[in-house]
């Protein structure tokens, strides 16, 4: 049986993983704080589609969170790993506290290096594997997120792009999803008030999942689900920057006021 790994998989994208995973017959290993919530969910996803489910609960931006994982990692590697854990800020970065700025970079990046690094040492040996890094549009244009969560989501980009390059032909293939708008818990939980986004900005989770694994089986190292949001990348890649940054800047105000 196929095996995956997916952190931040508790909810949002990263109960979608899980769901559209365990529906393909992946076994699971499921990497999130919230104990409770991640074993009722092994247990549904296990009956309902007759797959090993297992939670292995960890705080990835604690060090020894981290530690544990990146260890199940290299002792029981997976086929996929799909690096999901992340967090975003409510205000703008001048506002942000500087623990909280060091949390999510621990998160978005840090977690995202360590485990990647950990995972590829089997896989190399092995001659397969997959990784999939969870990014954001906001890594691609600059708008209306935080700066530092854009730059995380930025490095996940170039990191994922890097690395796809170096290992072509060896048998692991990653890529980076990079969505926009999509219906998870994440803006609610850093209390980001998105009121303003208009309705036809969002994405539905199912939606980017599957456009996640669809584009990274087809080979795309950079996978932007919506026509919208791919055409606002190709906007952003070839018209002048100070055109891209006049308008990010109505839709920031826009957004966050």
């Amino acid at each position: 049986m196929r095996h995956a790994v997916i952190t931040g998989a508790s909810a949002g994208l990263g109960a979608a993983f899980a769901e559209q995973l365990a529906a393909e017959g992946f076994g699971l290993t499921l990497v999130a704080r919230d104990e409770e919530r991640m074993a009722a969910q092994a247990d549904r996803l296990g009956s309902g589609h007759s797959v090993e489910v297992r939670p292995l609960p960890a705080d990835l931006s604690r060090r020894d969170g981290l530690a544990k994982v990146a260890a199940r990692l290299r002792d029981d590697p997976p086929d996929l790993l799909v690096n999901n854990a992340g967090i975003a800020l409510a205000t703008a970065f001048w506002e942000n506290s500087p623990e909280g700025q060091d949390r999510l970079l621990d998160l978005n990046v840090r977690a995202v290096m360590r485990l990647t690094h950990a995972a590829l040492q089997p896989m190399l040996r092995r001659g397969r594997g997959d990784v999939i890094n969870v990014a954001s549009v906001a890594g691609l244009v600059a708008g209306d997120a935080d700066a530092a969560y854009a730059a995380s989501k930025a490095w996940a980009v170039c990191f994922t792009e890097s690395l796809a390059v170096q290992l072509a032909g060896r048998g692991v293939r990653l890529s980076v999803l990079c969505p926009g708008y999509t219906r998870t818990e994440i803006h609610d939980r850093a209390g980001i008030d998105v009121s303003g986004v208009p309705r036809a900005l969002w994405l539905e989770r199912g939606f980017v999942v599957r456009e996640a694994l669809r584009g990274h089986r087809r080979g795309r190292v950079v996978v932007v689900p919506g026509r919208r949001y791919r055409g606002l990348v190709w906007a952003a890649r070839h018209l002048p920057r100070p055109v891209v940054h006049r308008a990010s800047g109505r839709v920031y105000r826009g957004v966050l006021g």
